[in-house]
């Protein structure tokens, strides 16, 4: 979902930050360098088998820092929590069997591991990090409350266990203060990245930027609003940090209010304008927001504030906003519709795509999302779909829009189909709104130029004075 205006930037792969990824990646050096240590003193000692298992937690370390640089980091950590769990359990029942003098103490790094997969948990709210979180309690207790053990066992000797209690306890409740500390700091991030976003609405912080949308023969008829933060000390802030802290903290209708009266500002300033005049705006409309008891009413205040033709603004919905309700949300829908406003279903085909309630939205348009726009160029299958979703489009009577397109292959295979307008890198990235008029304005002169000039010379020249002039 290209929630509220953050298209074309990367995933926010759940927002993890930088400060997370590179204290994991501390932590798996830590772990490798314990495994290290530990198996240069069995080796020293004549311990093999123990030489040989510290040597297995040392790949496993190492394997998942790796992991953090070619992986999407949420499975990383499901991958390396799921090998340490395993590892652990396996060696506090086969090595670091408990004594009368000396307890078992390689468990309590399945604190750590449990600490590890909240902090994930909070970011990537899945079954598997749960069940993983659940092993690994489950696993703690069973081994703090008994001496479990197989009979196969090869105990480690007292002399080394006394010092490696010390040591791995030692090791563990740093680990755990580190992990502590960056659940700490993650949930500060989150609450000063609130605090720091209302300032951003209130001081004149945030920006859009625009993006062409084209019809078939390539004509700008529109643009999408994508929504920026120019952060006073850090720059442009990328949407995907701070549209999720804004969702989560129940900002997106703030957000979405000034996206909205912003749009309009900017359709009013070109309803004058010969060349941007006949241009459509759209914006992305959050559920959170669309749903508020307030919304038309504001929406069609800001409109008449700014006195604009309500059908040059089109609002783009996501699938997501059904589940609120598909009669309250047809409700608002045929409310704003009444009053000239269009509307766009975003990213269709991702989530909850049926003919049954296609058929009922109050919908001009639908937004094919980018991942089907991605696969028609890479395989005949995808190349299937994507027809069939246009298709769709095309037979519900609705304007079909493709966003993504980055290839001239994509374009022409959608064409070919009747896709009816495009949006993507290929015909101009997001920018700011008056680089995105000057290339409007300039190609409105340049198809001035090439209509005077085809009125007055032989059409045998056309095509040689069009290409000089570009299309």
């Amino acid at each position: 979902m290209d929630t509220l205006l953050t298209k074309n930037t990367p995933s926010m792969s759940n927002a993890y930050s930088a400060r997370l990824q590179v204290g994991y990646r501390i932590g798996t050096l830590a772990a490798l360098a314990i495994g290290l240590i530990w198996c240069g003193v069995f080796v020293v000692t004549g311990h093999w088998d123990l030489a040989a298992a510290e040597i297995i937690l040392s790949a496993i370390a190492l394997t998942s820092w790796a992991l953090t640089k070619t992986t999407p980091f949420p499975t990383t950590l499901l991958i390396s929590q799921t090998a340490f769990l395993i590892f652990l359990a396996g060696f506090s029942v086969l090595f670091d069997t408990p004594s009368a003098e000396i307890p078992r103490v390689s468990h309590l790094y399945l604190l750590v591991l449990a600490l590890l997969g909240y902090i994930n948990y909070l970011r990537d709210e899945s079954r598997i990090q749960l069940a993983i979180i659940a092993c690994c309690l489950l696993a703690f207790i069973t081994l703090s409350s008994s001496s479990l053990t197989f009979p196969f066992a090869r105990p480690i000797s007292d002399d080394i266990r006394l010092m490696g209690a010390w040591v791995n306890a030692s090791a563990a409740i740093a680990l755990c203060c580190g992990c502590i500390y960056v659940l700490r700091r993650e949930f500060h991030r989150e609450t000063d990245m609130l605090r720091a976003l209302r300032s951003a609405i209130r001081d004149d912080q945030l920006e859009l930027y625009l993006q062409p949308q084209v019809n078939r023969s390539g004509g700008i008829v529109g643009a999408e609003a994508l929504l920026r933060w120019k952060h006073p000390e850090r720059g442009l802030v990328p949407p995907n940090e701070f549209i999720p802290v804004a969702e989560a903290g129940g900002l997106m209708p703030q957000l979405g209010g000034w996206v909205l009266r912003e749009a309009c500002r900017i359709l009013a300033t070109w309803k004058h304008d010969s060349a941007l005049g006949g241009l459509t705006l759209a914006i992305n409309v959050s559920a959170s927001q669309f749903m508020t008891d307030s919304f038309e009413r504001s929406a069609l205040d800001t409109i008449g504030l700014h006195g604009i033709d309500p059908a040059k603004l089109k609002l783009e919905l996501t699938e997501s906003v059904i589940i609120a309700g598909m009669q309250p949300v047809v409700a608002k829908m045929e409310a704003l519709r009444a009053e000239g406003i269009e509307f766009a279903l975003d990213d269709f085909g991702t989530g909850y795509s049926s003919l049954s309630y296609l058929r009922r939205l109050p919908i001009r348009q639908i937004k094919i999302d980018r991942s089907f726009v991605h696969d028609a160029d890479e395989s005949l299958q995808g190349a299937s779909l994507a027809k069939t979703i246009v298709q769709m489009g095309l037979d519900l009577g609705l304007t079909v829009l493709a966003e993504g397109v980055e290839t001239e292959s994509q374009r022409r295979l959608l064409g070919s189909v009747g896709c009816h307008e495009y949006q993507g890198y290929y015909f101009g990235r997001p920018a700011r709104r008056e680089e995105f008029e000057a290339r409007v304005r300039d190609r409105s002169k340049r198809d001035d130029v090439v209509t005077a000039i085809n009125c007055e010379i032989p059409v045998s020249a056309d095509a040689t004075l069009q290409q000089s002039f570009g299309s």
